[in-house]
């Protein structure tokens, strides 16, 4: 056997280099939105193509609700990342308690406008945590309608109504009578 014979194996020069892996920094997420892709792949869901929205056609457990990503960073605390649904539960708390104490003209108002406060944070804000329940048109609709009618229904509330509609009054004569 001759040294000067060529070898088919390929020298350093020919060889190309793989790409080293990356460390994953700690929590498992490498970048802003890889944690939700992540969980889609724990949940065994098909891999999408990078940067689509799209779901699989199949889908095997409960997708997150568009706008339902953390309202502030990752590192900041619990109730930094739920504030919009922390502000809605308040004024809705805080209602409740002024109802509870005789004042429910004023409490079920403000339970309207705390939905109402609701729907137009979930119009505005991109992320709005666990406000966010279903898809942003399904939650604008339901908030605002439940807001609307609750606010009606306080501001028509016997006795001395602060609203009056005179074809609930002359609707409610004809069925009964």
């Amino acid at each position: 056997m001759s040294t000067d014979a060529p070898d088919d194996r390929p020298t350093a020069e020919q060889t190309p280099e793989a790409p080293e892996p990356r460390p994953e920094p700690a929590g498992g997420a490498s970048r802003a939105g890889a944690g939700v892709r992540t969980g889609v792949a724990k949940l065994g869901w098909t891999r999408r193509e990078p940067g689509s929205r799209r779901f699989p056609r199949i889908t095997r457990s409960i997708a997150r609700p568009e706008g339902g990503g953390r309202a502030a960073a990752g590192d900041a605390p619990a109730p930094a990342r739920q504030w919009p649904m922390l502000l809605v539960l308040s004024l809705v708390g805080l209602g409740l308690i002024l109802t509870a104490f005789d004042v429910t003209r004023v409490g079920t108002l403000l339970v309207g406008v705390a939905l109402l406060v609701g729907a137009g944070l979930r119009w505005w804000l991109p992320s709005v945590g666990m406000l966010a329940v279903r898809s942003r048109f399904t939650d604008l609709v339901t908030y605002t309608v439940l807001g609307v009618v609750i606010v009606v229904l306080a501001l028509m509330q016997q006795p001395d109504p602060w609203l009056e509609l005179p074809f609930l009054d002359r609707t409610l004569h004809f069925t009964v009578d």
